[in-house]
């Protein structure tokens, strides 16, 4: 057996709570769950870690740590950190929670939205020129257009907002939302 399920020895319990928590977190976002807990780990430390730092830690493979870091690199969540008299490789998460997210939502958009956006520019022209699609079809999947590239357009408009104007409109929203009179309540109402 390579992993080891018991940490409690190793971290503190709050961390311990954290580690476990993000990593169960993360697999229903689709995140392997030694990744978040990775993330979660770097996340809280007080001071860079070496790979074998964190495999001891956590009780995981080093070579399991060795791709979840690789992975976590990718998505820009952590970085390597040279120490001075030490060649080993250091690595710390992202702290910055705005950061974090923007990185997240970033890799998200890359894969799921921008491949979206570029598929329906084929999809309407074929549509266009298919005189057997149904206007119900045809209708969904003009909308469908319309929804995806107002979402690519939106997050790039929320990109230019700094975080504490968007950490503001975010505590106003539902002040906003009812105070213009709507939401679900109202929405669900008329149908």
């Amino acid at each position: 057996m390579t992993e080891t399920p018991d940490i409690s020895r190793r971290l503190p319990t709050a961390v311990e709570q954290f580690v476990l928590r993000w990593g169960d977190m993360g697999g229903q976002w689709g995140v392997n769950r030694s990744v978040a807990q990775i993330h979660a780990l770097l996340y809280l430390a007080d001071r860079p870690m070496t790979a074998e730092d964190i495999a001891d830690s956590l009780g995981m493979a080093r070579s399991n740590v060795s791709n979840s870091i690789r992975e976590l690199i990718g998505w820009k969540l952590i970085r390597r950190v040279p120490l001075l008299g030490d060649r080993r490789d250091h690595y710390e998460a992202e702290a910055d929670l705005w950061q974090m997210l923007t990185r997240i939502a970033q890799g998200r958009k890359e894969r799921e939205i921008d491949p979206m956006v570029e598929a329906m520019g084929p999809v309407l022209a074929a549509a266009d020129d298919d005189p057997t699609l149904s206007p119900v079809a045809r209708k969904r999947l003009k909308e469908m257009h319309s929804f995806v590239t107002t979402i690519d357009s939106w997050y790039g408009q929320m990109l230019t907002v700094p975080p504490a104007t968007l950490m503001s409109l975010i505590k106003m929203g539902t002040k906003v939302v009812g105070l213009l009179g709507l939401g679900r309540g109202k929405a669900d109402k008329t149908t």
